[in-house]
């Protein structure tokens, strides 16, 4: 492994290093650093595969030998690389058996696409669950995802690490107002996923400019005043009411891929 990139060992919580991962925690440190913390090796791999490479990659030097490849990677796309007393990264965190890995990456600025399929989320406050929805946008070729003000963060640790990457592959934008996010959505079709509703996700026409709306019930209540939006719901059996955010978008997604792939 080359050395030009290589730090001494972190042994103290007063390391600048140390305080700024620290600071990467929290949303406003994110903000403010312009950088996010990614735990474990695959979630780096992601941000190495994505062409957002970090700048800091701390590590355990006991997992040294079995991270040699990934930290080789990061090191040579010019990472700083440096070991860490155990535990401090155990403070970095969040995971129940950690990986002995974190590294500080940019903030990815990605375009929106042009295919015409767009994700709008509101109401979604657990990051689990919206990174789940990222992560299925990202699959379903989705434009962009916008998320609505009192949506959880999209870059916290647990939705990175729920988003397994996809963060790093879709144009996610952060509307202030509710006329903002209608900006960006221009003359799209708006389709908000319900409960109940007249209309059965499989009845839209999938292959023109849409965008899917999904959100909790006060998200839902917000987003009905669209004009022009429209109540669409998945049938169920057996009793059950409703899917969560996540599960009813990757549904009604991949029907519009494969009305899409149908078309041509």
């Amino acid at each position: 492994m080359k050395r030009a990139n290589r730090l001494a060992h972190i042994t103290s919580a007063a390391n600048p290093r140390f305080k700024r991962a620290r600071a990467l925690l929290r949303r406003r440190g994110r903000r403010q650093h312009a950088q996010l913390l990614l735990e474990g090796a695959r979630l780096i791999q992601d941000s190495l595969s994505a062409g957002y490479p970090p700048a800091l990659v701390l590590f355990d030097p006991a997992k040294e030998k079995e991270l040699a490849g990934l930290l080789a990677e990061a090191e040579e796309r010019g990472a700083e690389l440096a070991s860490m007393e155990p535990n401090l990264l155990q403070q970095l965190c969040e995971t129940a058996t950690p990986q002995g890995v974190v590294a500080l990456a940019p903030w990815p600025k990605i375009e929106p696409g042009h295919t015409g399929l767009n994700l709008l989320v509101d109401g979604v406050r657990d990051p689990g669950n919206l990174g789940t929805l990222i992560r299925s946008a990202a699959a379903a070729n989705v434009d962009q995802v916008i998320l609505l003000p009192g949506v959880t963060d999209p870059w916290s640790p647990k939705a990175l690490r729920a988003g397994m990457g996809a963060q790093f592959r879709i144009a996610i934008r952060q509307a202030r107002r509710l006329v903002q996010a209608e900006e960006w959505l221009g003359t799209s079709s708006l389709w908000l996923a319900a409960a109940r509703a007249e209309m059965i996700y499989t009845d839209v026409n999938w292959t023109k400019p849409a965008t899917l709306i999904v959100g909790g019930e006060t998200g839902a209540q917000r987003t009905e005043g669209l004009k022009g939006v429209k109540r669409i719901a998945i049938p169920m059996a057996r009793g059950v009411e409703s899917l969560n955010a996540a599960v009813a978008a990757s549904i009604i997604l991949f029907e519009a891929v494969r009305q899409r792939r149908a078309s041509g």
